[in-house]
């Protein structure tokens, strides 16, 4: 038999530490060569660590939630010599070592916390299960068989107490018949046994419950950015109405007629065509803003990202060169990217790039929105939903299909009236739909 140290492996792009996320076995387990041992968080994607050979897990260093620089060892996996050759010196030597670093964390693990330490500590508590109560009549309050005034707290000893918890009992509830009400195990039988009052008025009991997460993963990720960009960018957010009556009409139009192999449209690729003809016009909207150099990057291309919500958070997959497709294959590229997204199978380079940005809601998108800038990037547009509304046109009420944009800037690049200027653009391409297809 001999021993395989797995160390952290180099994923790319420059990262020195990621974040583990999941264990996907467990000390003892037996694993073979390319089975997932864990996943990791990186700036931009969860990364899976596969294992290297054959054999039994002897142990794992690190918990979900900590962050571990790349070459650090993670697991050390017992393999036997089927094929004679022989772990190296160094890797016995290291799994040695790192059996003892295990011994003595458990070791540590089981000393009492400080109470400074139990602040890091991240669990969930789980809710005491609520017995099914009987509703008191009118008749039970009047004549004083509840157990106790409202407000007044039961009495009992600890060992109750906790009967009563392992039980899911609440002795708010529970009569006692011992000196000054105390409430003794013989009260918890009657209780049990169905002989005992519930102080309970009709209607739902109060919920005390608290449950505590840790933030780890992608989310953490998400939590960083989104602080990071409201404390460093001052923000400076424009909301128009955009009349989408022609536009639903023509998009209506367009996939009744649409080829077997052509995807169906939604309002993303008429917008992001619209976006296009902006950022042409005003070509220092598609720019990253470095602020520590003090340079500001205006990118010929249009790579826009879409803000998407997945299981796992919220992901931004890029439509790499927009400027240089057609809405077919925009739209294709929008679903592809958006399924890639939500099962996992989306790669770390479908995640980077971004100049601009559009965030969506869908159906459930509000009146007005105050989206957070995807920094370095100056400019995102938000898209809210469309509600039809009486509006009126060359005099005379008509209903019309309205949807409100609500775009955020980086008010250190970009002016209030440049802003105004980009969503007016966008605003007179979406209204005048036909001009999307025009070329200038």
């Amino acid at each position: 038999m001999s021993r395989r140290s797995v160390k952290m492996p180099d994923v790319g792009e420059g990262i020195t530490e990621v974040e583990i996320v999941e264990w996907s076995v467990k000390v003892g387990d037996a694993v073979r060569e390319d089975d997932i041992l864990a996943a990791v968080m990186t700036d931009k994607a969860t990364v899976e660590i596969p294992t290297p050979v054959d054999g039994r897990i002897v142990s794992l260093n690190g918990e979900v939630g900590q962050m571990t620089p790349v070459g650090t060892v993670i697991a050390v996996i017992e393999t036997e010599d089927v094929s004679g050759d022989q772990a190296t010196s160094e890797d016995e030597k290291q799994a040695s070592e790192d059996d003892v670093k295990v011994a003595v964390e458990e070791e540590e693990a089981d000393k009492p916390v400080k109470s400074s330490e139990t602040k890091e500590k991240k669990f969930e508590q789980a809710s005491v299960p609520r017995p099914k109560l009987r509703h008191e009549s009118d008749t039970d309050i009047a004549q004083g068989r509840l157990p106790r005034r409202e407000g007044d707290k039961p009495v009992a000893s600890p060992s109750v107490r906790k009967r009563a918890m392992d039980a899911g009992i609440r002795l708010a509830y529970v009569r006692g018949s011992g000196p000054a009400g105390r409430i003794l195990h013989e009260d918890l039988d009657a209780f049990i046994a169905g002989e005992g009052t519930i102080a309970a008025r009709t209607g739902a009991l109060p919920d005390t419950s608290v449950r505590e997460h840790a933030i780890v993963g992608l989310r953490r990720r998400i939590a960083e950015r989104m602080q990071d960009a409201v404390r460093r960018i001052p923000h400076i957010t424009y909301v128009d109405e955009i009349d989408m009556t022609e536009l639903e009409s023509l998009r209506n139009h367009m996939n009744d007629r649409r080829k077997e192999e052509q995807p169906r449209l939604t309002i993303l690729p008429f917008l992001m065509l619209a976006m296009v003809k902006a950022i042409k016009a005003y070509p220092k909207f598609s720019a990253h803003f470095d602020d520590e150099a003090g340079i500001v990057h205006e990118y010929g291309a249009a790579h826009i990202g879409m803000a998407t919500q997945t299981d796992s958070g919220l992901m931004v997959p890029v439509v790499r060169h927009a400027e240089a497709s057609n809405i077919w294959s925009i739209a294709s590229e929008i679903g592809r990217l958006s399924s890639a997204a939500r099962d996992g199978s989306i790669k770390r380079d479908e995640l980077t790039g971004s100049t601009i940005t559009v965030s969506s809601l869908g159906q459930i998108g509000g009146l007005v929105s105050t989206p957070v800038i995807n920094s370095p990037e100056v400019a995102i547009v938000g898209v809210n939903k469309i509600v039809q509304r009486p509006v009126y046109v060359d005099g005379v009420l008509v209903p019309r299909k309205i949807m409100n944009l609500s775009s955020s800037f980086d008010h250190r690049i970009i002016d209030g009236w440049d802003a105004a200027q980009f969503i007016q653009h966008i605003k007179q391409s979406l209204e005048h739909p036909a001009t999307l297809f025009m070329e200038h």
